[in-house]
């Protein structure tokens, strides 16, 4: 009876002891989970406001307004993505299969989030066997140590990856920096497109693998805009192909910066239902160990006691 009393209580010690870190961690998933879910809806109104600003630049750019400019845009367009699309069939840059691309999978750095990195990559893995088929050369890259050993396991070694930030959320100048030099292998004929896989926010601890295509970009065609439409009127004092460039590349860079923080509201809500949950079932413990050893400590004094009457002769 001893002995069972120990192993209780020692069971029960180690629970008391794991019971904190675990509301800490749940603590922290929540402030991360709503710090992602803030700052994304932060940048969808700050996205939106810096889209409908390229409408305002187009008319600037449209060759009827400057046949100089025509010609100059002409000229730019194999080098520009942002021109380039202007100048072939509407859509041809969207719709063609590409021949080669930058497949990016977006997982987590650190565990206790359920599947959230296996189920990324099996969508992935469903992504990479459709590419084979229609042929074309992928490079596979990685966001986050966990799903890019994930990766590994299921016989997908990426061209790179790269660690993402654990204490805090994934910076913008992450973003920024990876669209550059996707943009600019874009405009080098390197690659035709940039896909990233991630888990899209659904809700509460509820998530979707799905596949979003950052390059070509799709923006509003120069054809639709028409100049009387504005009002008041914008004055362009710089070069409009220059103005144009950076505000579109500026754009996918928030583009691409959406869907990190994105993947990283799935992640943090996922952490947080399963923190929610372990921190519960902790609980139950704590108060079924703690009546079992109460119940223990009863018998046990119950029993020295009948001992002690019997002892003393007041037990026949």
């Amino acid at each position: 009876m001893g002995q069972d009393i120990e192993r209780v209580q020692a069971r029960l010690s180690n629970i008391h002891t794991v019971e904190p870190i675990l509301v800490a961690l749940r603590t922290i998933s929540l402030g991360s989970w709503q710090m992602a879910l803030n700052r994304r809806a932060d940048l969808q109104g700050y996205s939106s406001r810096l889209l409908a600003l390229i409408p305002s630049v187009l008319p600037h750019l449209h060759p009827e307004r400057d046949w100089n400019l025509e010609a100059r845009l002409r000229a730019l367009a194999p080098r520009i993505p942002y021109v380039r699309r202007y100048y072939q069939a509407p859509g041809a840059a969207l719709t063609r299969q590409p021949k080669s691309a930058v497949a990016l999978v977006i997982g987590s750095e650190r565990g206790l989030c359920g599947r959230f990195n296996a189920i990324v990559v099996e969508h992935a893995d469903k992504y990479l066997t459709r590419r084979q088929v229609s042929g074309g050369q992928i490079e596979l890259a990685a966001l986050g140590s966990r799903v890019a050993r994930t990766l590994e396991r299921e016989g997908h070694e990426p061209a790179w990856a790269r660690r993402l930030p654990v204490t805090t959320l994934v910076p913008f100048s992450m973003a920024q920096e990876l669209t550059r030099q996707w943009l600019r292998r874009y405009e080098a004929h390197d690659i035709d497109a940039v896909d990233i896989i991630y888990n899209a926010y659904q809700g509460a601890g509820d998530y979707a693998p799905i596949v979003k295509r950052l390059l070509p970009p799709e923006l509003p065609d120069a054809a639709r805009i028409s100049a009387g439409a504005l009002w008041p009127p914008i004055i362009v004092e710089t070069d409009p192909l220059s103005l144009y460039t950076r505000l579109v590349g500026q754009w996918l860079a928030l583009s691409f910066y959406y869907l990190l923080l994105d993947s990283a509201a799935s992640e943090h809500s996922a952490r947080f239902q399963l923190m929610e949950s372990a921190t519960k079932n902790t609980q139950r413990l704590i108060e079924e160990l703690t009546m079992e050893v109460q119940s223990a400590r009863r018998q046990a004094i119950t029993q020295e006691m009948q001992e002690l009457a019997a002892g003393s002769g007041l037990l026949g």
